[in-house]
């Protein structure tokens, strides 16, 4: 295979920042890309962070000005994980100069964010990708395999959630994720759940939903933002979908779970327990039916290029690098892989509906 090198330049260090800078050191030797990333600069929110993260990470450069690292001429394709509000202008930096971009969800901290810069990807026609990692682990793109294929038959129920305690405790100083929409429940955590439930059963074609901030003082400040969110849907192909939101579900760690009904069988997932698929298939005898757990194996979609055995499992880190590669080969080939910003687009303004149902107390079109 021919392979050439990719000047990378990510933009923030810190949580995201770390795991998109290890996938991208890492993907050429997982999965043998014909890209293979040059770690060229890294952008911070000072001069000291970003040389940290520099040396951490194994960057050439580093720089606290994110105009600089995205005008760098070394840097060929960029991944955006600093604060929403920060997503649009670097995004259209990016894509006024050609430069390919993977972008931390949510797209913007706005639906009009979001608009913007699926605008502003589609006129430069360059690769462009959201970052939805947690449907990429083997076993849920197994799931996705299944539906499609109609191994459950026809889907008519969907449940999904994406729960954690991270604020469940009212004590909880407040900070910046208490402040802000973007930076609330429907903005961090239900675009995960909701990415998936487009990816797994469709487009969702109306909603109603209750969005709430339970604890709306905190040690520090108040909270201008949701704690958690109920949400009732009706999918495009009609089947009916429930999904809830919440940063207080004491106990839930990665609550990232549904269950799929079909006319023929059932699904069950939970990131909790990443590495195993509960299926369910309306055959043989009755008495001897009942849920299957299968453990991802070398058989099961990007498993293989991490570990030879089945029932070892992957890890958080292994979605991002499975991300990585996606978006090198969308660079490579300059064909779209999904999701792109206008898939974002579509999770954002189901967000954006939940909201204004919430207000307005009444059910939405999508």
């Amino acid at each position: 295979m021919d392979q050439r090198g990719i000047g990378i330049g990510i933009l923030g260090g810190g949580y995201m920042g770390k795991a998109h800078s290890v996938a991208m050191a890492a993907v050429g030797a997982v999965f043998e890309t014909a890209l293979r990333p040059r770690l060229e600069m890294i952008c911070s929110s000072s001069a000291e962070t970003s040389e940290r993260y520099r040396r951490a990470y194994g960057f050439a450069r580093a720089t606290h000005d994110w105009r600089a690292l995205v005008d760098d001429r070394s840097v060929e394709a960029i991944i955006i994980a600093t604060p929403q509000v920060m997503h649009r202008d670097i995004a259209e930096a990016a894509f006024a100069l050609g430069k390919p971009v993977l972008c931390e969800k949510p797209m913007g901290a706005s639906l009009e964010d979001a608009e913007a810069m699926v605008a502003a990807a589609e006129a430069a026609g360059v690769p462009n990708m959201v970052a939805f990692n947690y449907i990429r682990t083997p076993a849920s793109q197994f799931a996705r395999q299944l539906v499609k294929k109609g191994e459950i038959g026809a889907v008519t129920w969907f449940r999904g959630e994406h729960t954690e305690d991270f604020y469940a405790d009212p004590q909880m100083p407040a900070s910046w994720r208490t402040s802000g929409m973007a930076n609330g429940t429907m903005g961090d955590l239900a675009p995960h759940m909701i990415n998936a439930a487009l990816a797994l059963i469709g487009p969702i074609s109306s909603l109603v939903a209750e969005v709430e901030t339970v604890h709306s003082e905190r040690p520090g400040g108040n909270v201008t933002n949701d704690d958690q969110a109920q949400m009732m849907c009706r999918f495009a192909n009609g089947a009916m979908g429930q999904m809830h939101f919440s940063r207080i579900a004491t106990g839930r760690k990665m609550g990232y779970a549904y269950e799929i009904t079909g006319t023929k069988g059932a699904i069950r997932f939970d990131q909790e327990d990443q590495n195993a698929l509960w299926l369910y298939r309306s055959e043989g005898p009755e008495a001897e039916r009942g849920f299957t757990k299968i453990l991802t194996g070398p058989t099961h979609p990007d498993y293989l290029q991490f570990c030879q055995g089945p029932g070892h499992g992957t890890g958080y880190q292994d979605q991002i690098i499975i991300e990585a590669r996606d978006f090198l080969e969308a660079i490579e080939t300059g064909k779209p892989v999904w999701p792109t910003f206008r898939d974002g687009l579509d999770v954002q303004r189901v967000v954006q509906a939940a909201i204004e149902s919430s207000r307005t107390r009444t059910w939405q079109d999508v």
